[in-house]
C-alpha cells in the first residue's frame, strides 16, 4: 500500500505543483514571451519601414541629382554659348573695326593722292609757263592768264 499512497501523493503533490506553475509562473513567462515576440514584430516593422524609407530616400536623391546633374549640363550648355555669342559679337566690332580703320585708310590715300595730284599739276603748270616764256622769250603774267592757268591745270 506504500506504494499506492506515494503514488497518489507524489500525484497530488504534482497537481499542487501544475497548479501553482500554471497559475503564478506561467503567466510572467508567457507576458515575458508575448512582449518579446511583439517588441520582435514591431523591431521588424521598423526594420521593413526603415529599409521602404531607405529606398524613398535613394530615389529621391537620384531625382535630385539627376535634377542637379541636368541643371549644370544646361548651364554649361548655356555658358557655351554666352561664350560663343561673346566671341561672334568681338569678331563682328573687330571686323567693323577694321572695315573703319581701312576705310578711314583708303580716305587718306585718297586725299593724299588727290593733293599730289594737285602739287603735280602745279608743278607741271608752272613748268608750262616757264616753257612758254622760254619759248616766247618773254614773261607770262600769271595774274592776266589766269584763266588760261586755271584750264591746263584741270586738262592735267
Amino acid at each position: 500500500m506504500s506504494i499506492n499512497a506515494t503514488l497518489i501523493v507524489q500525484m497530488i503533490v504534482f497537481a499542487i505543483l501544475v497548479w501553482f506553475t500554471m497559475h503564478f509562473v506561467w503567466p510572467p513567462i508567457a507576458a515575458a514571451l508575448d512582449e518579446r515576440a511583439k517588441k520582435i514584430a514591431d523591431g521588424l516593422s521598423a526594420a521593413d519601414k526603415a529599409k521602404a524609407d531607405l529606398a524613398a530616400a535613394n530615389q529621391r536623391v537620384e531625382q535630385q541629382l539627376g535634377a542637379a546633374r541636368n541643371d549644370a549640363a544646361k548651364r554649361l550648355a548655356d555658358a557655351e554659348r554666352l561664350a560663343q555669342q561673346m566671341i561672334e559679337e568681338a569678331k563682328g566690332r573687330a571686323s567693323e573695326e577694321g572695315a573703319k580703320i581701312v576705310a578711314q585708310a583708303r580716305a587718306e590715300a585718297e586725299q593724299e593722292a588727290v593733293k599730289a595730284r594737285e602739287t603735280l599739276r602745279e608743278q607741271v603748270a608752272a613748268l608750262a609757263v616757264k616753257g612758254a616764256e622760254q619759248i616766247l622769250k618773254r614773261e607770262v603774267n600769271a595774274g592776266v592768264h589766269a584763266e588760261l592757268l586755271g584750264r591746263l591745270k584741270t586738262e592735267l
